[in-house]
Order: structure tokens, then sequence, then C-alpha cells
């Protein structure tokens, strides 16, 4: 707590001075590991099948593998993060390959493109672009 002997004008201002330095470290660090490339998403929903079809240790790991880092990944977002999960704890060897499994790692692969690709942001068009001009009076003489 500030001392009282300090003008409360100045108080807010340091604080807003301190959340202005703050605010840099809160968006995203150019350390961010670089986004997943769609071959790499690919990949992890081909094994994603592949564990779900063949129910194997070996597909079944390569899919957790490739799916365990991304769970880290600070850009990607929720929905993505979600289909990710399932493959983590679906993608293991079962005694019976159920309908149920296979379905929800189908699932979880199929979401995982459409999820986690990134998005490109396009630029909306200018609110000061030039306008259709207004026509004046009725329409039946030009210029009146």
């Amino acid at each position: 707590m500030a001392p009282s002997w300090i003008d409360p004008a100045l108080r807010a201002g340091l604080g807003l001075s301190l959340m202005g330095l703050l605010a840099p470290s809160l968006q995203a660090s150019p350390k961010d590991p670089p986004y997943p490339s769609m071959d790499q998403l690919r990949e992890l929903q081909l094994h994603t099948f592949a564990c779900g079809r063949e129910n194997t240790a070996e597909s079944c790991t390569k899919a957790r593998t490739m799916a365990d880092p991304l769970m880290d990944h600070p850009r990607l977002g929720a929905s993505c993060k979600d289909a990710i999960w399932t493959i983590r704890q679906r993608a293991q060897p079962a005694a019976t390959n159920s309908f149920e499994r296979r379905e929800a790692l189908n699932r979880a692969g199929q979401d995982l493109l459409p999820f986690c690709k990134q998005q490109t942001r396009t630029v909306a068009p200018s609110k000061t672009e030039t306008k259709p001009q207004e026509k004046k009076g009725f329409g039946l003489i030009p210029g009146s």
C-alpha cells in the first residue's frame, strides 16, 4: 500500500505505468515454439486413426508421443487441445477394440485439422473508403 502522503492521482498514474510495463510480458513472446505445420497435424491424425483401427501398442504410442508436446503449446486453442487431450487419453491399446473407443479416436482425429490449423487474419476494409454518392432529387431530371 502506498503511503498516505502520496497524491491519489499520482498513485493511479503509478499503477497505470506499472500495468503498461507488465503488458508486453503478457503478450505472446517471440520465444514461443513454432505453430505446428499442417503436415505435423496430418501425421498425428493418421497415427490416431491407425491406433483406433489397429489397436496396437506401436500405433498408439506414436499418436500419444506426437500429441503430448502439443498440450503445452501456448498458441493452440481450447478446441484443439480438447481433441489432443482425447488422443492422449484414448490412444492406448485396449483388450477389446470397441466401437466407442474407435469412434472417440476417429472423432478426435477428425477434429484435429479444423480445430488446430493456424488461422490467418484478414484485414477488414476501411470504413473511410469512398461511399456511393447520394442522388439528389427524385431522379427524374438530372441535377434536380
